[in-house]
């Protein structure tokens, strides 16, 4: 029988370099600590500042050193500039996740941090972080930009409900949106000096539910200078936002663009689309048929994904979804499946593991919409939800979707709904069987009613 300093030496022994021309490098805010093998340099641990001409420094100094691959912490954003100047200098980086890289206890230096790192990356103990090509990475930076703009003009829509409300013109009380066609007219008649609630009335747009009448109460109001200085400010920061927005739109259709250069061409035409309404927020361009041109696939045929869902998914997943083995990896990847935390041959949780993935929260926003759908994922979608909660249904639903965006991106399976009603006749029959195996264990026979 072996001791355990003999087994411990026996397994250290079985661990090999992977990647012998590994190097490590520790980010910080103001310097790079960066650690190579003993033996390629005589000062194999070295700090370089965070200035764009030491990043190039940096570079030269591991080309000298024949470095190929390198590792480094994903801390906060400091990482992105030293990560873009490696890979145009040819190196394969690799980003790792600070949770796999803890240090032992106690001994936490930068110069012992980058060493360890080293250590971890050479032995080939570390997985690499996903990180979409450069066009991808462009693309996705783009809408979260997008994202970020309409956040801030959401936030002066509620500085002019504030100064409506103050002047006791109930606008949006009467109308749907006070962004919409009747409410911006009306806002901008108030801006340039209309008082009279008849004239601002007539602005009603014909398809606005509210008459002319209740609109006209609504708008008899109590006018003071102050509040008519902030509602002019707020509209005024709303359409700069909005006019940001539209430059968005048009960097985001033409990286589409290139990607469509790259792309095989498309023979079949795009299908009809399943909704035809225009979407609030929506881009100024057909994001429909452009992602068909890339991809080569309608996404906006799998329930509850939209051009705008569809696009973000693209953006933060990609494009090639050979990234991930099988669809059980990009499910996990997404933190949408069970958990599997077993010791002694127990399970301790199987809870999904908490996640700030963009791609996930979109994808649990469409399996809340599924669920007001008559589809079969949204007969799973309330049947899971009667049986076991919401927020776990969501997730399972999540899942499902993200199963068939990664199939139709993978393989070009097609969607094709059976519906809510087909996939209530399998529970039922599922239901019955398991009744009639219970009922043959205890030695009965199940019978049908008698209509």
């Amino acid at each position: 029988m072996k001791t355990t300093k003999s087994r411990g030496a026996a397994n250290a022994a079985q661990i090999t370099v992977v990647h012998p021309h590994a190097a490590a490098i520790d980010i910080g805010a103001q310097f790079h600590v960066v650690a190579v093998g003993p033996e390629r340099d005589p000062e194999p641990v070295r700090s370089f500042r965070s200035f764009t001409q030491e990043l190039h420094q940096l570079a030269q100094w591991l080309k000298q050193v024949e470095v190929t691959t390198i590792a480094m912490e994903s801390t906060g954003i400091y990482w992105i500039p030293a990560f873009e100047v490696l890979e145009a200098y040819g190196f394969e980086v690799v980003l790792v996740n600070a949770r796999d890289v803890r240090n032992v206890p106690g001994r936490k230096t930068d110069v012992n941090d980058a060493q360890w790192l080293q250590k971890l990356h050479a032995y080939g103990l570390l997985r690499a972080s996903f990180r979409p090509r450069h066009d991808i990475a462009t693309l996705r930076a783009y809408l979260r930009q997008r994202e970020r703009l309409l956040e801030y003009a959401a936030a002066h829509i509620q500085h002019m409900q504030k100064a409506l409300m103050q002047m006791n013109l109930q606008l949006h009380h009467v109308v749907q949106d006070v962004t919409g066609v009747t409410g911006m007219k009306i806002i901008r008649a108030i801006v340039a000096g209309e008082r009279n609630p008849e004239e601002l009335a007539r602005h009603r747009d014909v398809r606005c539910r509210a008459s002319i009448e209740t609109i006209r109460d609504a708008l008899v109001g109590h006018y003071q200078d102050e509040h008519v200085f902030e509602l002019t400010q707020a509209v005024a920061l709303y359409d700069f936002y909005q006019t940001q927005v539209k430059q968005c739109d048009e960097r985001i259709e033409l990286v589409l663009r290139q990607l469509q250069e790259n792309a095989a061409p498309v023979n079949t035409p795009l299908p009809a689309a399943r909704r035809r309404s225009k979407q609030s927020n929506d881009f100024s361009f057909d994001v429909r048929a452009e992602l068909y041109d890339v991809l080569g696939v309608d996404l906006t045929q799998i329930h509850g994904l939209g051009p705008y869902l569809a696009l973000k998914l693209v953006a933060e997943c990609g494009t090639d979804m050979s990234r991930w083995p099988t669809v059980k990896h990009f499910t996990s990847w997404l933190c949408l499946a069970p958990g599997n935390k077993i010791s002694g041959g127990k399970v301790l949780s199987s809870k999904t593991r908490r996640s700030s993935s963009k791609a996930a929260a979109a994808l649990r926003l469409a399996a809340v919409t599924i669920g007001k759908t008559d589809t079969a994922l949204g007969g799973f979608y309330r049947r899971l939800s009667a049986r076991i909660g919401k927020a776990k249904a969501v997730t399972a639903t999540a899942r499902k979707v993200a199963v068939l965006f990664y199939n139709t991106l993978r393989f070009g399976i097609k969607y094709v709904d059976p519906g809510a009603e087909y996939y209530e006749e399998r529970y039922r029959q599922r239901v019955l069987k398991n009744l009639t195996r219970r009922a043959e264990s205890l030695g009965f026979v199940l019978q049908a009613k008698p209509t």
